[in-house]
């Protein structure tokens, strides 16, 4: 849950996306999306569980023809059957309309629409087609997200405001113009929803763009102008590093003000590097800023010439590696353990220090010294390994701290 620290400029009304609600106070809920073709039902099962397992609480994916709608069922029965209940959010662009009054099965078995304003429909089939989706989420009871991008942002709404601008006396800039377009089709298309019989309690919001102190800006005036709760993402964030900080960065600074109610980053996948780092950097985001737990923290040191690097490198990555797979086999015995606190410190300098702030902690003794590791344990010293098995002696230590320090739900 959001801390009472930090302000919060944006109250919104809940929304229940199947089993999941997002905002009116609800914990900031992630998000990802599969990349796999729709109408590939098996791939496509294996990617959103892979998301699920991973800490992804809804996964979308593209229904955009006549296979992917037609598969969509198919796929929610055989997450069902694998005991998967992750909500599933159709993504439609062009011709969701048609593919939602033709495709019953699919309407019924998504647990949200995505609409995007700018390519719904284009002239005076806009409206109507619009429309016509408002009418099935109305009709199968269903959440939508009115999601605005600046790359498809209705471009009859944007010359209308350029015009209207250039006849003041003060003109905005290109760039405030923009904001003022994203906004405006956001909240005019949940208010012609609305006006259809849509209730407000089934509106989510988005205006994504990939610059990210546009983004920021966006944000802030949207949440001082509605009470949807608002989905945030960098869309198109970039692949590896400059992705995960642009996404952490604009992101951060928004939740920091209270503003989001659930979140995606939009990572392009490196080559051969799996989908599940998007579900990855979100919970990290979240659990570094203390908004959820998700999993143990590793704090651990990033070295310099007093440590032995492969040893202390070796040790880190087998303690963090340990934790995050033990997690799923943990969660569900021992509430509490994601908000454990683990020191693996490399040298004396700062390593007793940390290990005596954590739950439990290691700490190495340094370059050229003989591998003798003191274990602290809620910040007394508690043992002292040595020798070449340090690292397995010290997962054991973690899971007997477990289960002495986290009630077993069947005790």
């Amino acid at each position: 849950m959001m801390s009472k620290a930090y302000p919060n400029i944006h109250k919104s009304i809940p929304v229940q996306v199947g089993n999941v609600t997002i905002g009116g106070g609800a914990p900031v809920v992630v998000q990802s999306m599969t990349d796999t073709a729709t109408a590939d039902i098996e791939k496509t099962v294996n990617q959103i569980l892979a998301l699920y397992r991973a800490g992804s609480e809804i996964v979308r994916i593209t229904v955009n023809d006549e296979a992917a709608a037609r598969a969509v069922s198919q796929i929610k029965e055989k997450l069902l059957q694998k005991g998967c209940d992750v909500p599933l959010v159709g993504d439609f662009h062009y011709n969701g309309h048609r593919l939602l009054h033709e495709f019953p099965d699919c309407a019924r078995a998504l647990d949200k629409y995505r609409i995007n304003p700018g390519n719904v429909g284009f002239g005076k089939k806009k409206d109507t087609q619009f429309a016509q989706i408002i009418e099935k989420a109305i009709e199968y009871n269903k959440p939508v997200r009115i999601g605005v991008n600046w790359g498809s942002l209705d471009q009859a709404l944007l010359a209308k405001l350029m015009d209207n601008n250039g006849r003041l006396p003060t003109p905005l800039s290109a760039r405030e113009i923009m904001h003022k377009a994203l906004i405006s089709s956001a909240l005019e298309s949940a208010k012609y929803a609305e006006s259809l019989g849509l209730a407000e309690n089934k509106i989510i919001i988005s205006c994504k763009v990939s610059d990210v102190q546009d983004l920021i800006l966006v944000y802030q005036k949207l949440a001082k102008e509605c009470k949807y709760p608002l989905h945030l993402g960098l869309t198109e964030a970039g692949m590896g590093i400059k992705g995960i900080v642009a996404s952490s960065i604009s992101l951060g600074i928004l939740l920091q003000q209270g503003i989001g109610d659930t979140i995606r980053v939009s990572l392009t996948p490196e080559p051969g590097a799996p989908r599940t780092n998007e579900v990855k950097t979100c919970l990290e985001i979240l659990q570094t800023m203390g908004l959820r737990a998700f999993n143990p923290t590793v704090s651990s040191c990033p070295g310099c010439g007093r440590t032995t690097s492969t040893f202390f490198r070796e040790l880190a990555d087998k303690i963090q590696n340990y934790l995050y797979t033990q997690m799923p086999y943990w969660k569900a015995d021992y509430p509490g353990v994601e908000n454990m606190k683990v020191a693996v410190m490399g040298c004396v300098v700062n390593g007793p220090g940390e290990s005596k702030h954590a739950n439990i902690g290691i700490s190495l003794p340094g370059t050229g010294e003989a591998p003798i590791a003191p274990v602290f344990i809620d910040g007394k010293k508690a043992f002292t390994l040595r020798g070449d098995n340090i690292a397995d002696e010290f997962m054991l230590i973690v899971a007997q701290y477990v289960k002495d320090n986290y009630k077993t739900i069947n005790a």
